[in-house]
């Protein structure tokens, strides 16, 4: 057996073995061959591996123990495991969860009995997609992973909690990792744009900054993507007459098959094309908010700006008139984020929908507004001796809560007594609209008023 630290024999075997990785990684996908070799390279995902943080220096100490790695794809999970194949002194196997089975793990589980006996060698199993072995292949791991038989690193772009069964998830520390944003894309194809060893350095490629970033807008955070999208670019155009191979936009969008819409993320466009969304959903126009809300998904814009734009409306512009309202879209917001995208962009439509058809009134938001005004412009005021707390120290003695009437006392759980300050008695800040479900809880709130204002306490 040959194991990962010792030394080669120079047989003809380990020679051809040699050549036949050598070429395999030469003709693999510029993704492939652009992977991180150390913790130097990666980018990304400062919050785990970042200088200090506990991954890397396990991974630095060579002291792991087993991990699951998930998020979404091209984020850099099966980068991160080859980065910990390239410093480990452990042994280093990988599989593939879709082509794997019961028999692979034996196998491997016996061969890192064998060199934990014969050498003292831990062995670290890398499996790629994680959440497609059945109940039994995970069961299968358990025992050997509780024994330390093996260091288990999973990959998953599911849910470890719901997709990976609970014995492997408690034995293991779960770290999440997060879609790449759209500069440290950038970074990563511009490295393998100017690497000569590994990537397209070799070629005189001119990319302009419109294909650059029409390129990164679309891969949505996966560098896998991106990196193909630019290879297939710069291979498939032909040079000119100095050589030179020019990518423009119009190669871009054939490059990753999607046409360009104009937009920007921190210009004009941007904020032209939200204000066009938001303002379709307050005017109850539910096929232009779909168009606005489709312009900005095609366009690569963040789905959670967009989330966050719909919970604020849902309490702005609808308010009391439809309380479920910011229910849906806080809704929309935690399913984008748990699912991810494209599938995100259902239950964003499904709220954006909802939205525009639901009964609009902005009494909560002008209420806030007039409270907050009054608080900046007018005197505050003392809080009422019959609202202040009377628990602690020497309260009673002053008075503290004497005359307060407590409302469940009262039938209907209703009192009239006074609430704010003496100065600001019988101020109004919310004017309730005539809309939905905000029309029937005024009326309620007028007719308790009126009906059990002259009634005495519940005996």
């Amino acid at each position: 057996m040959t194991t990962k630290g010792q030394k080669s024999h120079g047989s003809k075997g380990d020679l051809f073995e040699f050549a036949r990785k050598k070429d395999t990684l030469e003709n693999a996908p510029l993704a492939v061959r652009m992977r991180p070799r150390t913790l130097e390279e990666f980018v990304g995902q400062e919050e785990i591996v970042g200088k200090g943080r506990l991954l890397r220096r396990a991974i630095e100490t060579d002291q792991l123990s087993s991990l699951i790695f998930y998020g979404p794809t091209g984020c850099g999970k099966t980068t991160l495991a080859r980065v910990v194949a390239e410093t480990t002194k452990a042994h280093f196997v990988e599989l593939n969860a879709v082509t794997a089975g019961v028999s692979d793990i034996r196998r491997v589980i016996e061969e890192a009995k064998e060199r934990r006996a014969l050498y003292g060698q831990k062995t670290i199993l890398f499996i790629d997609e994680i959440h497609r072995f059945n109940k039994a292949q995970q069961d299968a791991l358990v025992p050997y992973v509780e024994d330390g038989t093996v260091i288990l690193i999973g990959a998953t772009t599911e849910n470890p909690y719901f997709e990976v069964n609970r014995p492997i998830v408690s034995r293991s520390r779960v770290f999440r990792l997060n879609p790449l944003t759209d500069d440290q894309v950038r970074v990563i194809v511009e490295r393998a744009l100017s690497d000569v060893e590994r990537g397209l350095g070799g070629f005189k490629a001119k990319v302009d900054r419109e294909a650059l970033d029409h390129i990164v807008r679309v891969a949505a955070g996966d560098a896998r993507s991106a990196l193909n999208a630019i290879e297939m670019a710069v291979l498939t155009t032909p040079p000119g007459q100095d050589g030179t191979i020019h990518v423009t936009l119009e190669v871009a969008e054939e490059s990753i098959q999607r046409r360009a819409v104009q937009y920007d993320r921190d210009g004009d466009i941007h904020y032209d094309t939200i204000s066009a969304f938001i303002k379709s959903v307050r005017g109850s126009d539910p096929d232009a908010a779909l168009y606005w809300l489709a312009r900005m998904i095609y366009a690569g814009e963040d789905p959670a700006f967009i989330a966050r734009r719909m919970i604020i409306l849902a309490a702005e512009d609808i308010g009391l008139a439809d309380p479920n309202a910011l229910v849906v879209a806080s809704a929309a917001a935690y399913a984008v984020d748990f699912i991810g995208m494209p599938e995100g962009r259902i239950p964003l439509a499904e709220a954006c929908i909802y939205l525009a058809m639901a009964p609009k009134s902005n009494s909560a938001y002008m209420a806030i507004e007039k409270a907050l005004k009054d608080v900046e412009e007018r005197r505050p005021g003392e809080v009422p001796i019959h609202l202040r707390d009377a628990s602690y120290k020497d309260a009673k003695r002053l008075g503290h809560g004497v005359g307060y009437k407590y409302p469940h006392a009262y039938p209907g759980h209703y009192v009239l007594q006074d609430y704010l300050p003496a100065h600001l008695k019988g101020v109004k800040y919310y004017e309730p609209s005539d809309q939905g479900v905000e029309k029937d809880l005024a009326l309620a709130h007028e007719k308790r008023k009126k009906t059990q204002s002259q009634k005495t306490p519940v005996e």
